[in-house]
């Protein structure tokens, strides 16, 4: 039975010039005709782009949290790292309009952006990406960019002066609820929280919380119940800072007495 082999010919217009080619199937057609057009056409030929460069291409870069790490203890100011709440999307109200149904029901999801608050002595950053890691590493090339060509601060603190910079510092990476308790416990106070308002629509919720300490009281709202825990911490942490400093007690000391040895003799009987 004799065979016949079956040919494809495409053809393909670019402005006023036309290319026929032939081949053994669709895709083989469009490829030659392509590459003859390629060849012959006088329009001119796009530029090629070059590779998309990635910053962490290299396992053993150093990433720039690293790099700041290194700087930060030059300079004896540590980097402390704070995530923010991310801001709030618009509104999203519902379009009943039947001939865009499609559209309503499979709408893209917005991309989520971390940002992150960076202190290094009294200097601030602020950084943004699509992850938390993201997020440090932008705020941390922020600070390498202004700190880099910046002179280490000499360091000439008193002896109360460091000490009371270490207690601020130790603060500084505890959070508001831990110092609120920690506060509460040293002075003998009570604590609690209670959330006393729920309000708003399921997509954007408000919480109100109250914090109770003693006979201090506060405040805090947040689209989250944890954060608006977090805000009335703040708030009556300020008020408890006022309070003057307890006295320092010093504990007696304990004296062991020591009990006289004892010894025994065992009588051996032939």
């Amino acid at each position: 039975m004799l065979q016949i082999n079956q040919m494809f010919s495409v053809q393909l217009s670019l402005g006023e010039q036309t290319w026929e080619s032939e081949g053994s199937s669709i895709k083989k057609a469009q490829q030659a005709v392509a590459n003859k057009a390629l060849t012959e056409s006088t329009l001119p030929k796009p530029v090629q782009k070059p590779p998309k460069s990635n910053v962490n291409s290299n396992p053993g870069s150093i990433t720039p949290t690293v790099e700041l790490n290194g700087l930060a203890m030059k300079r004896g100011e540590p980097a402390i790292y704070r995530p923010l709440d991310p801001k709030p999307f618009p509104n999203y109200r519902a379009n009943y309009n039947f001939r865009g149904m499609y559209n309503q029901r499979y709408h893209c999801p917005m991309p989520k952006i971390f940002y992150v608050q960076l202190t290094v002595g009294n200097n601030e950053f602020f950084g943004e990406g699509k992850t938390r890691q993201a997020a440090r590493h932008n705020a941390a090339m922020k600070a390498l960019q202004a700190l880099q060509n910046e002179p280490i601060p000499e360091k000439s603190p008193q002896n109360g002066e460091s000490g009371k910079e270490m207690d601020d510092d130790k603060d500084a990476n505890k959070s508001e609820i831990s110092l609120v308790f920690e506060i509460a416990l040293k002075r003998n106070m009570p604590v609690s929280f209670e959330v006393i308002k729920e309000s708003g629509p399921p997509h954007m919720k408000s919480f109100v919380t109250r914090v109770s300490v003693g006979e201090f009281s506060a405040e805090g709202e947040g689209n989250s119940k944890k954060l608006s825990k977090k805000r009335a911490a703040t708030t009556v942490l300020q008020e408890l800072k006022k309070l003057p400093p307890l006295p320092v007690v010093e504990k007696p000391k304990l004296f062991f007495k020591k009990r006289p040895k004892t010894i025994v003799k065992v009588s051996t009987s032939l």
